[in-house]
């Protein structure tokens, strides 16, 4: 089926977001070759000079090079961190939370007692049982995140894989939506830079003190629950990039 063009944002921008789209979730890999301006004028029915628009705004971002006798090629791309914004959008998009070339291990599983500040960020009593979560992602063999997630223990019967060590391909927003129907419908993130604990240097293998990205994330319901609370640290000089519409 031929993509649509649709209303309200331009068309070169919806263009240029589903070719972002692409090459950030590994349809479209580095040194492949993105469609020329033909194709795109041709499978989204627009006119040459839009299509032009478009690879020369993916050129100026640094996600696409031209190469004589070859054509429009995806570039390398420096490395990246990913939030938990760009993961849920992910899973949005592909069914999937991690981009290709992700994985993760989960390390621990458990009901443990909720401390003061996870009891205040999921909004339970002092001493509760919570589900905790640990995990570590990785991009091929490198550590590049560790992350700790933690949901209400009321969850345990109706989610139980949530107390398994085996990863979720879909996701904890997804697998919590598919059996407790519990959607996720807003996020809320805090970044900041800090030095790395002695437990973040042994997950990611950097040396004790050195700069790491720390943050935290709410995922809430319809209702304003929240369905999960993370925190999590990665390694620093990973661009995170965000994008955002700007209107009157």
């Amino acid at each position: 089926m031929s993509p649509k063009v649709e209303r309200p944002l331009p068309p070169y921008l919806q263009i240029l977001q589903a070719i972002r789209s692409q090459i950030a979730d590994g349809v479209l890999r580095e040194g492949e070759p993105v469609p020329s301006e033909r194709q795109i004028s041709s499978d989204w029915g627009v006119s040459r000079a839009t299509a032009t628009k478009v690879l020369a705004a993916l050129r100026s971002e640094g996600l696409v090079q031209s190469v004589q006798g070859v054509g429009t090629i995806v570039s390398p791309q420096p490395p990246v961190g990913t939030s938990a914004q760009d993961r849920f959008t992910t899973m949005r998009r592909t069914g999937r939370i991690y981009a290709p070339g992700e994985h993760a291990k989960i390390v621990t599983a458990t009901l443990v007692e909720a401390s003061e500040a996870i009891a205040s960020a999921l909004g339970v009593e002092l001493g509760a049982p919570v589900i905790e979560r640990q995990r570590v992602t990785y991009q091929g063999d490198d550590a590049v995140s560790a992350s700790h997630s933690w949901f209400d223990g009321a969850l345990a019967d109706d989610a139980p894989k949530l107390l398994l060590t085996e990863r979720l391909v879909e996701g904890t927003p997804g697998y919590i939506q598919s059996t407790t129907g519990r959607t996720a419908c807003r996020g809320r993130d805090q970044v900041t830079g800090r030095a790395a604990t002695q437990v973040d240097a042994e997950r990611l293998g950097v040396p004790e003190g050195a700069p790491v990205r720390a943050g935290r994330n709410w995922l809430y319901d319809t209702e304003g629950g929240v369905i999960e609370y993370g925190e999590s640290v990665s390694l620093a000089g990973r661009w995170a990039s965000y994008e955002y519409d700007i209107s009157n």
